[in-house]
């Protein structure tokens, strides 16, 4: 169990977020649930044990001080930080006439611009806790989707990852990028595959990643349902 160690996730009200959230509370760890619906955080955080278990912290990723004012809230109720998910992201039309600029605009921020924050504002407590940060990429980040600016937002991440696991080298600090391939989330409208992965399967895949030994880093981690081709 991992009893007293503390988990800040970003995009926790739903999906993935969530349901890691569920496992991990079942795991023993402790969280700050970090989203910008701040209802669905609350009800989930109650269902966690409430604040002696979990605590939900409104935060739009794209806002600097959004970001530090969570990770505070979270040093200051539980005292540590053990590991840090920049989970937070959304996707859009795959096609370059698809979408608005601002739609774009959106997404580049929270899924690039955002996840640096995120990395920004816990690695200082990751250092002290020699603890874990994880950053969901994609199947889409290892691969070009045609007509897809988000691929290529998934492509940073996949490199930011790397970037700042080189950077913290010989802290003790571990990074992992989970990639999962298609998840039946509200990611997508209609799901193109009649067996896709579940948010459960991912859930799975961060503890995994999570509870291994300190000597063991687990830099990625892709997860494609069976059936899907690419």
């Amino acid at each position: 169990m991992a009893d007293d160690r503390v988990i800040w996730i970003t995009g926790a009200s739903a999906g993935i977020g969530a349901a890691t959230a569920r496992l991990a509370a079942v795991s023993g760890w402790r969280l700050v649930l970090a989203a910008r619906s701040l209802d669905k955080l609350k009800a989930l955080a109650e269902e966690l044990g409430g604040s002696e278990r979990a605590i939900a912290v409104e935060c739009d990723v794209t806002s600097w001080d959004d970001q530090q004012a969570a990770l505070n809230v979270g040093l200051e109720h539980f005292g540590r930080l053990d590991a840090a998910w920049a989970n937070a992201g959304f996707g859009a039309e795959r096609s370059f006439l698809g979408d608005t600029p601002e739609h774009w605009r959106e997404m580049v921020l929270t899924n690039v611009y955002g996840a640096a924050l995120t990395v920004r504002a816990a690695l200082p407590a990751l250092k002290e806790s020699r603890g874990h940060l994880l950053l969901t990429g994609s199947v889409a980040g290892r691969r070009p989707i045609t007509g897809s600016l988000y691929s290529a937002t998934k492509h940073a991440v996949h490199a930011m990852a790397e970037s700042v696991r080189q950077e913290l080298n010989g802290t003790g600090v571990r990074v992992t990028v989970i990639a999962p391939g298609i998840t039946d989330t509200a990611f997508f409208a209609k799901n193109p595959l009649d067996e896709p992965l579940h948010a459960d399967d991912i859930a799975r895949a961060v503890l995994y990643a999570l509870e291994q030994p300190p000597h063991v880093d687990v830099n990625e981690i892709l997860i494609r349902p069976t059936v899907q081709e690419l």
